[in-house]
């Protein structure tokens, strides 16, 4: 989405009775989208989902998180992501190191740098890979009416979700880990393991589920969008980063021979592997009507929140709307609006 997009798209979603709405970071700058979307409405949260921490020191987007929090009067969210090493050494051109511990670190110097500016002290951070212990007056901002932001980390192997039941507020889950029984059999108790080695409730730790749901108001719609999501299904396992989620549940043999095209470069070789087993598996599908009963029998209990895509047609948002609010009134136990 051009960033031009972005207010339109953010008063959409407002109007469709979100609470939240997460931006990614992929052709154009996260922040900049968190910037246009938190300026053009009035309730809705905006969460980066995710930036790539590692391009970036932790004062740079310390900087952005406290000057968009005091924009939006509390409603920004700090999506972070390490994204793979040929992408921090070669695209970004930063240095890699282990990401898990090296997350640990920056977020504990985003909270340090955070707390400093709040609370008028010193800037005392010494860590494996990060010091900061310099804040001149001139650079020094102004205390918040709202100074706890949310950070909320992409974690998608054991290490990365330890640490985000460590140090934050919630776990962005990838599209591909997403399935229940991935979120129920792996990643709560690598949260709770996490959590609960900080000393920390594993509740205090928020798990959001972004299934690559297929709706539509017709079954041709819901058809063409499980065509979609096979396809970026058959992208995303073709890398072995990903492919533990098929291994536990007895797809191993999609998964190698996936990476086997996808390293020969026969791309288009690769959605014929990914069956209707397997899209059943990961991909939630219904008609408007229907996807509110089932999102909700696979989530309740087991994820804080769902992330949706809006519909692609406008004209759709009025049905659309009734899905937002019967999922609301599932978690809430109220009656639908």
């Amino acid at each position: 989405m051009p960033l031009a997009a972005v207010p339109a798209h953010a008063r959409r979603a407002e109007a469709l009775g979100f609470d939240g709405l997460l931006v990614p970071e992929a052709v154009d700058d996260g922040v900049l989208a968190a910037l246009l979307a938190l300026e053009h409405t009035e309730r809705i949260r905006v969460a980066t989902g995710v930036v790539v921490a590692f391009a970036r020191s932790p004062m740079l987007l310390a900087q952005d998180a406290w000057a968009l929090q005091r924009l939006s009067r509390g409603r920004f969210e700090l999506g972070l992501g390490p994204q793979v090493r040929g992408n921090v050494v070669h695209r970004f051109g930063m240095p890699w190191s282990p990401p898990a511990p090296r997350m640990r670190d920056y977020v504990g110097a985003l909270r340090a740098v955070f707390e400093c500016w709040q609370s008028g002290g010193e800037l005392r951070y010494e860590g494996e890979h990060y010091r900061l212990d310099r804040m001149q007056p001139f650079f020094r901002p102004e205390p918040l009416e709202h100074p706890r932001i949310p950070i909320a980390l992409g974690a998608v192997g054991p290490h990365m979700t330890r640490v985000a039941g460590e140090v934050a507020d919630a776990l962005l889950a990838h599209p591909t880990q997403s399935e229940p029984g991935w979120l129920r059999d792996v990643v709560r108790p690598r949260l709770a393991e996490g959590a609960l080695s900080a000393g920390r409730s594993p509740g205090a730790v928020r798990l959001f589920a972004n299934p690559m749901t297929a709706t539509g108001g017709s079954r041709n719609a819901v058809a063409a969008e499980r065509e979609q999501a096979r396809e970026v299904l058959a992208f995303t396992f073709a890398t072995p980063a990903y492919r533990a989620v098929l291994d536990h549940h007895g797809f191993g043999a999609v998964a190698d021979e996936l990476q086997a095209l996808a390293g020969k470069g026969e791309w288009s070789a690769l959605t014929r592997l990914v069956d209707d087993d397997v899209l059943e598996r990961f991909v939630p599908s219904g008609s408007f009507e229907e996807i509110p009963d089932v999102l909700a029998q696979r989530y309740a209990g087991l994820a804080d929140a769902i992330a949706l895509r809006l519909p692609r047609d406008p004209a759709d948002d009025e049905r659309f709307a009734k899905i937002v609010a019967a999922l609301r009134a599932e978690r809430t136990g109220a009656a639908p609006r």
